[in-house]
């Protein structure tokens, strides 16, 4: 049974076990070893992530199946002022992949999404990650292409992908 919970400060420390063991995965052939270190102290230092749970921008959430552990989202509603929720971080353990949790995972965001009026899912997902094809297979459609400089030379080179609720 997979279930969601709200975080708490006290699992950064698990956030961050489970960025260290999918990052290397997802993206070892997409970015170099530098740019992966760099987004890794960026966005997942126990500061940065400090920092998003305090602001409560966005929301985080452990996802669990049967008491363990298997990954987290991030999402934020009403984002840039729109009836739409942003999954900003979704990262399930690679031996959970190919099992149907991140389709269950979407759906439970979506329900979240509804409940805060949004009208539609938002996301980006590297050009080069093999996830865009889940995500179009689940109803997500490329609504456009972005180059967002994250500093030290490095782009996040994504599609911004939309789900009408």
């Amino acid at each position: 049974m997979i279930t969601i919970s709200e975080v708490t400060i006290n699992d950064i420390k698990q956030i961050q076990n489970i960025v260290n063991i999918t990052w290397p995965i997802t993206y070892g052939e997409i970015l170099s070893k530098e740019q992966l270190d760099y987004m890794l102290g960026l966005f997942y230092s126990t500061e940065a992530l400090t920092e998003q749970y305090n602001k409560k921008v966005q929301l985080f959430y452990m996802i669990d199946e049967d008491e363990a552990n298997i990954g987290f989202i991030g999402i934020e509603h009403n984002y840039n002022g729109q009836a739409a929720t942003k999954i900003h971080k979704i990262y399930l353990l690679p031996e959970t992949q190919g099992k149907g949790i991140g389709k269950k995972v979407v759906d439970e965001i979506e329900k979240l999404a509804k409940n805060n009026n949004s009208k539609a899912l938002l996301l980006n997902v590297n050009r080069f990650n093999t996830a865009l094809g889940f995500y179009k297979k689940i109803g997500f459609e490329v609504a456009q292409e972005v180059d967002i400089e994250i500093g030290n030379g490095y782009l996040m080179e994504d599609y911004v992908m939309e789900k009408k609720l």
